[in-house]
């Protein structure tokens, strides 16, 4: 990993690019935003949303989700992909809220975790939208920079996450993740990233660059 002035420098030109980032997922509650967050594996935000709005018209609480025949959940899920693994997962951990946290969505990342379905980077998502709890989330995107521009050496996104907690400010670390998310979905792409158009190509070591 590079010296902190370099991820400041980082820090600061990201901030000044996408200076109002928030997640892309839409959601009223945080139970909604959890179930969005659930859904968004391996689907883009823009699917989900279109799934949502009329999911959340027909399944509105943890009840709902946790009674209704899980063969319902999947018929309006579908087209978010692995259709049926989510149905189960969502509806498990509707139950466990139920069940173990009076219908609310808890509130922190020991609890999260622990319901089903429910990993690291969908916690930090909810702790954070929901909740403004300070939180690092390494979906695809982060994972990816992160390690193009030398801020982890590690693949494995737990250890992503604790590698950026050491080197960003707490109070920065929700909206560091969306800059890194929003950066990677305009500039710094997974297969061809716009090199030439990047904001901190000379900050970067990344070998493969497309220049």
């Amino acid at each position: 990993m590079k010296t902190s002035a370099r991820t400041e420098k980082i820090r600061k030109i990201l901030r000044t690019r996408y200076t109002d980032v928030k997640t892309q997922l839409e959601y009223n509650n945080p139970f909604e935003l959890l179930v969005a967050t659930i859904l968004s594996a391996q689907c883009t935000d823009k699917q989900v949303n279109k799934v949502t709005d009329n999911l959340f018209r027909k399944l509105k609480t943890p009840h709902d989700f946790a009674t209704a025949p899980v063969e319902i959940i999947e018929k309006l899920i579908k087209s978010t992909g692995y259709f049926r693994n989510k149905a189960k997962n969502i509806q498990n951990c509707s139950r466990s809220i139920v069940e173990n946290y009076e219908g609310r969505v808890p509130k922190n990342l020991e609890d999260l975790t622990k319901l089903p379905g429910v990993g690291r980077k969908t916690a930090n998502v909810v702790l954070g939208a929901a909740f403004g709890i300070p939180g690092i989330v390494v979906d695809t995107h982060v994972s990816r920079i992160a390690q193009r521009l030398n801020l982890s050496d590690n693949k494995d996104p737990v250890k992503i996450e604790f590698d950026l907690m050491k080197i960003i400010p707490e109070k920065e670390w929700n909206d560091f993740c969306l800059h890194l998310i929003y950066f990677g979905r305009e500039i710094c792409r997974a297969r061809k990233p716009l090199c030439n158009d990047c904001p901190v190509t000379k900050l970067c070591d990344y070998k493969d660059k497309t220049m």
